[in-house]
């Protein structure tokens, strides 16, 4: 993996290009085949796929980034954005924004189970005491390059979490796979729990 220093001022001059595309396609046609994965509008109803709606743009920026360049790899998505150009970064990233942000679970559980408050309470309590509400903003709509994690899938969250937990998932920085070292699994069910459902 490249040093952050290096991907750091990659993503620098990233956000300096002009979001036009060379493309005579819209971005909304071009994201057509993110969103048959990633859910229309941006909210995800395939298993273990991120919903991206409302997502930060530098967050999202970093991530294509990365996986266009390998620095993070899963086969479907190095592959899709393979042959993205540094303009194309930048507009897919803005245009994520845009789309609506995911709704907080309840009476769309799958078991139609409205949450148990005292339940979201315990894990609310979780996110204070590693700092989740912190690095995430107190209502987990993220912030700059650290991502939107409100009402993300909660399959998607308990997935994230492990993979930073047993590092095999590397962020462009350790901060994540640090604090997930002393997160039990149990607080991980809790954590992705609370954050799906939160308001």
């Amino acid at each position: 993996m490249r040093p952050f220093a290096v991907i750091a001022l990659s993503l620098v001059s990233l956000s300096c290009l002009a979001t036009s595309s060379l493309s005579a396609e819209s971005i909304t046609e071009r994201a057509a085949p993110c969103l048959a994965c990633h859910g229309e509008k941006g909210v995800s109803e395939t298993e273990n796929t991120p919903s991206l709606g409302a997502q930060q743009p530098a967050y999202s920026l970093i991530q294509i980034y990365m996986f266009r360049e390998k620095l993070r790899v899963a086969e479907p998505m190095n592959d899709m954005v393979k042959d993205f150009t540094d303009d194309d970064l930048r507009l897919f990233s803005d245009y994520l924004a845009t789309l609506p942000k995911p709704a907080a679970l309840e009476a769309g559980d799958p078991q139609g189970i409205a949450s148990d408050p005292a339940r979201m309470q315990a894990a609310k309590a979780l996110t204070s005491q590693f700092r989740c509400d912190s690095c995430h903003n107190a209502d987990f709509s993220g912030r700059d390059n650290i991502p939107r994690i409100a009402n993300q899938r909660e399959d998607y969250l308990a997935k994230t979490m492990r993979e930073y937990k047993d590092n095999s998932r590397h962020g462009y920085d350790a901060t994540m796979a640090d604090v997930m070292q002393s997160i039990s699994e149990a607080q991980i069910v809790e954590l992705a729990y609370f954050l799906a459902r939160v308001k």
